[in-house]
């Protein structure tokens, strides 16, 4: 059992760490899932400029990806539909309605020019063997963007989840230059289906916020919703409206979607309900008003970390320095590299060093007379000569030698020192590289993605219990003990909301506050009923006279309800006392019927109740007089 035990626990570890790091969770590098990198990488590596179909793209993912075409598929569409790097033909869906995208066989993609500035350079990207070896693939993109931000991401792993809203990528390109700048930033969501959001508990990204949809309401008798809330589609909020109405939530006299390319949900209102009547109740009961709660986790130093968004800027305007530094270094190498081959390719060319080989009759002899042609210029040289320079002077066609332009070399030489010298300059100013790359970047970038789609605005939240009428009958039937809304039969004791605390008190003298019920036994006889909000119950005055069945004396306790544990029951007075009768009228008159006793002439006696003062709920009650007390009645 041991064994077994420690199998379970290795293997429950080992998928509990795969599901988060390498399916659910995206890396902060590149903001990428594994599949979402997969499909660029196999874009990046098979982009010719030209649209291919998306079921082409799925199958050439699968010799990276070993999970199957349509976890592929899918997240191929949602990737495109951020409108970011890929390039998309045919129908991929509509993120207004839900509609589902076309078969794969039937739309096409092609990668953008933007996605190989962002992400792609190969010769600085760590490749790691695919999973079954027969090619490689990026461990991760070294991104010059915080994607994460930018596309947002939701994921469920294994005892955690990532739940990123997406940014507006010109804000999250200006909160980067304002880091790098060292000036203070805030960044809040932008979606793409509009709408209103209240950033006021975002809390940089480990907060919530609060999103409605956009209503026009110039209309007095038409609610027309324009714009939708995160998260839903015209299709789930038409259906939320829908249900609400039904349950009488709601009063609308029809509802019409003519969602296509933007939101249009039509609400028509009954005769006598305006919109301004409606529109909380929109908000209270339906879909239109939603609390989404972030949670931003991603994958930082192969674990999962919680990061705020000023911290994944921060994170990312070092990157990008780094990126960039990297790449200027790159192309300074490659750039030395290309002035030394020229300046071979000159000596070798002008000093007629390759006549010295046409003698020689051994491979040997060859590089030997080649190396020895160079001793006498060693100080142009940039670097020593190699065994890979001579290859490369030898492979020069005659043509080329013959009708070689020492003018043209020159030109070129010259362009690589500036380049190079242009090169220094970056490296000593990398803050100020970075900050104009951003800018250049920007620029290319379709001016409709740059614009704020959603109004950041102030939403007091519309408390339900506020907003909904109480139209439910509390009845209760004194013949079968059960109350409740949908108690068929019995007294009516109220009109009440599901969500209103009803206090009742039984014939026992106990009392107890509970949630509306549809059907609640509370046994035969019941001497009160009411509201237990603390409005309702600060006013009400109880009034409990009580028997000592040992004694046979009747006392009097006046008291209200000041607080109380919901479902817990109470008693108004002492234990082992026998309650006679309990009353909420401030004043009244009540008589004692005495026990008949043989000194005893006055069998009965009126008292008034407001003769009594009021004490807390938890005191014992007045004796009223010191006579054995047979009954009681009331006026």
């Amino acid at each position: 059992m041991a064994y077994v035990k420690n199998l379970f626990d290795s293997n429950f570890i080992q998928y509990a760490s795969y599901v988060i790091r390498d399916r659910a969770i995206p890396d902060i590098i590149d903001g990428l899932k594994p599949v979402q990198r997969r499909i660029l990488h196999t874009m990046l590596k098979t982009d010719d400029g030209r649209m291919v179909k998306v079921a082409n793209v799925v199958g050439k993912v699968m010799a990276y990806h070993p999970h199957g075409d349509a976890s592929i598929y899918t997240a191929l569409v949602n990737l495109a539909n951020k409108e970011i790097f890929i390039d998309k033909q045919g129908n991929f869906g509509n993120m207004y309605t839900g509609d589902s995208a076309s078969a794969p066989r039937y739309i096409e993609c092609r990668l953008r020019p933007i996605a190989k500035d962002i992400l792609y350079n190969p010769k600085i990207t760590e490749y790691v063997p695919t999973y079954d070896g027969r090619d490689t693939e990026p461990v991760v993109f070294r991104a010059k963007l915080p994607l994460c931000l930018i596309m947002g991401a939701e994921g469920i792993a294994v005892g955690m989840s990532t739940n990123i809203l997406s940014h507006n990528v010109h804000e999250v390109i200006e909160a980067e230059k304002k880091c790098l700048r060292g000036e203070p930033f805030q960044l809040y969501p932008d979606f793409p289906t509009g709408g209103l959001i209240d950033v006021t508990n975002y809390e940089d990204g480990l907060g919530k916020i609060v999103t409605r949809a956009k209503m026009d309401l110039s209309d007095d008798k038409k609610i027309t919703i324009t714009e939708l809330p995160y998260g839903s589609t015209s299709e789930s909020l038409t259906d939320s409206i829908e249900k609400a109405a039904k349950n009488g939530k709601v009063k609308i006299a029809s509802i019409n979607d003519f969602t296509s390319k933007s939101a249009n949900i039509e609400i028509k209102l009954p005769r006598g309900v305006y919109a301004k009547d409606v529109v909380d109740s929109l908000y209270a009961f339906t879909d239109c008003e939603q609390t989404i709660y972030c949670n931003l986790l991603v994958i930082k130093d192969n674990m999962p970390v919680k990061m705020t968004c000023t911290q994944v800027i921060e994170y990312h305007a070092k990157q990008l320095v780094g990126v960039l530094k990297d790449e200027l270094e790159l192309e300074k190498r490659e750039l030395f590299d290309k002035l030394h081959l020229r300046t071979l390719e000159r000596i070798f060319i002008e000093e007629r060093i390759y006549k010295k080989i046409e003698t020689q009759k051994t491979e040997e002899g060859v590089y030997k007379a080649v190396y020895d042609g160079f001793k006498p210029f060693k100080k142009e040289l940039i670097r020593d000569i190699t065994d890979e320079d001579i290859d490369h002077l030898l492979k020069i066609p005659i043509r080329r030698i013959s009708l070689y332009d020492i003018n043209k070399n020159r030109e070129e030489v010259k362009a690589i020192n500036e380049r190079i010298k242009e090169i220094n300059k970056l490296l000593k100013h990398l803050v100020e590289y970075a900050i104009s790359w951003l800018e250049g970047i920007e620029k290319k970038l379709p001016a409709e993605s740059l614009k704020r789609m959603t109004k950041i605005t102030s939403i007091n939240t519309v408390d339900v219990k506020t907003v909904v009428k109480r139209d439910l009958s509390l009845k209760y039937d004194e013949e079968k003990g059960y109350l409740g809304t949908e108690v068929n039969s019995g007294d009516e004791k109220m009109k009440v909301t599901p969500y209103d605390r009803v206090i009742y008190v039984r014939r026992s003298g106990i009392w107890s506050v509970t949630d509306t019920h549809k059907k609640l036994f509370i046994g035969p006889g019941m001497w009160y009923c009411g509201l237990a909000d603390k409005e309702s119950l600060s006013k009400v005055l109880f009034t409990i006279i009580y028997r000592d069945p040992a004694t046979q004396y009747v006392y009097i306790k006046r008291c209200k309800i000041a607080g109380y544990i919901m479902n817990r029951d109470y008693f108004f007075a002492p234990d082992d006392m026998e309650v006679l009768h309990v009353d909420t009228r401030k004043n009244f008159n009540f008589t004692l019927n005495y026990v008949k006793k043989g000194r005893i002439k006055v069998l009965t006696e009126k008292f008034k109740t407001d003769g009594y003062e009021e004490k807390s709920l938890k005191a014992k009650g007045v004796r009223i007089v010191a006579k054995e007390v047979e009954s009681i009645s009331v006026n």
